[in-house]
């Protein structure tokens, strides 16, 4: 659990400042759940310059409660929380020398969305939080106000966490909180699973990866695992300490962000990768007189791919199923039929196109885009504006890198197949 914290302060000496302003929004790594936002009091003067930066002046927090009227509010939305802030020291100190002032040692765990960006995203112009929200295209309004600053360290974060493939965020905290063995039983760990589709993190005690996988109802799959038999499900049920997760949107989303994060992280219990990614494909091959045939044969890199496919029975079914569906024999095509051909290829591959798929995501209005580049997947983001989707410079600045394997080829080129929401902008053609 985060409280994502943002605090406006008089200025003045170090360590002499007030709180005239705070808003924190408690996230449990997917929506709000409790949200405080008020005026204070601080007791001092407001500098002028401060006045001038955020507008907030003495006539203003005159009236408004005093820190020691809403610090136990406070106590109770940050309890079992990480700080996160933009420059989380500043807030962190702040926040501790009121406490202090209070006779209280208040402490919490911090992380501090300053360092996170440079890390994360380390070709960003500045990581300033104004500069950086609207580089990546996040609305951001009330600049310079607890409310408004803590909304646009909100949305950054969520894009962090979507950036941070290794996990490194959840696993610090996991490895900190639990210091040795956990406490619940399997029961408690799988009743605090969602019911919902997305990934899931089977953790050991020191916070480390042992198995991801991808469901449509997660505490399903973790209570089967739970309950199973076998070497592999044993060894779970004996080393699993924690089990978090990660919603997502559609089947695209969750088969290529789990076969990412298993190529990155490389969990204890996961099979590893094929590196081949598939063994066979329908190719399109032009005969002495120039037609356009189409293939099933053994996977290549020589010929344009119409798609790709596990096994060759599997390709000349899909083939099979064309031929029904357009009437025409598309391995014995004329010209006529080339143009059938062409249109083929534009709705089933990714062979050396220029792409963006738009899958639905995880929210009413969020989408979730990915950019395929010369036939080969770059990266992945969550957007619900089209104009983030539309700017190609700043789509490109949003994504999570994935690295396109044959793998995720396989995976987007199968659901191709399947015509489900996928809706596809060639960029080419634009």
């Amino acid at each position: 659990m985060y409280a994502i914290l943002d605090i406006e302060s008089t200025g003045g000496k170090y360590n002499e400042e007030g709180i005239m302003e705070i808003a924190i929004h408690q996230f449990d790594g997917e929506k709000v759940t409790d949200t405080f936002i008020s005026l204070l009091n601080p007791e001092r003067e407001i500098q002028p310059f401060v006045a001038k930066l955020t507008g907030i002046n003495n006539k203003m927090v005159k009236n408004a409660p005093k820190f020691y009227e809403v610090a136990k509010r406070i106590l109770e939305i940050t309890e079992d929380c990480v700080i996160v802030a933009h420059n989380a020291q500043f807030d962190y100190r702040i926040l501790r020398t009121e406490f202090r002032r209070l006779g209280y040692d208040y402490q919490r765990k911090t992380l501090c969305t300053v360092d996170l960006s440079k890390e994360l995203i380390p070709d960003a112009e500045s990581h300033s939080l104004g500069k950086l929200v609207r580089s990546l295209g996040i609305a951001v309004s009330d600049r310079h106000r607890a409310n408004g600053d803590a909304l646009a360290t909100l949305k950054l974060f969520k894009l962090l966490l979507a950036k941070d493939t290794e996990k490194k965020i959840v696993k610090s905290i996991i490895k900190a909180e639990t210091l040795g063995e956990l406490s619940p039983t399997q029961l408690d760990i799988v009743e605090a699973l969602p019911s919902e589709s997305g990934l899931y993190y089977m953790h050991d005690k020191d916070g480390d990866i042992l198995f991801i996988g991808n469901s449509k109802n997660i505490k399903k799959r973790v209570n089967q695992h739970f309950t199973n038999v076998g070497d592999i499900a044993r060894k779970l049920q004996k080393e699993t300490k924690k089990v978090t997760f990660e919603r997502t949107g559609g089947e695209l989303d969750s088969l290529i962000k789990e076969a990412e994060e298993i190529r990155r992280n490389k969990p204890k219990y996961n099979r590893k990768q094929k590196p081949i990614g598939f063994s066979h494909g329908i190719y399109l091959i032009e005969n002495e007189e120039g037609d356009i045939l189409l293939k099933p044969q053994k996977a290549n890199h020589k010929n344009a791919r119409l798609s790709s496919f596990g096994s060759l029975k599997t390709a000349k079914t899909f083939l099979t199923r064309l031929k029904e569906k357009y009437g025409v024999n598309l391995e014995q095509n004329r010209d006529e039929q080339n143009n059938i051909v062409q249109e083929l290829f534009m709705d089933y591959s990714t062979f050396n196109r220029d792409l963006i798929i738009i899958d639905r995501g995880r929210s009413l209005g969020e989408k979730a885009v990915f950019l395929i580049k010369k036939g080969t997947l770059v990266g992945m983001a969550y957007t619900d504006l089209n104009h983030q989707i539309n700017n190609i410079a700043i789509l490109e600045t949003l994504l999570t890198p994935i690295k396109g394997t044959p793998y995720i080829t396989f995976i987007i080129e199968t659901l191709l197949r399947k015509k489900n929401r996928l809706n596809i902008i060639d960029l080419n053609q634009n």
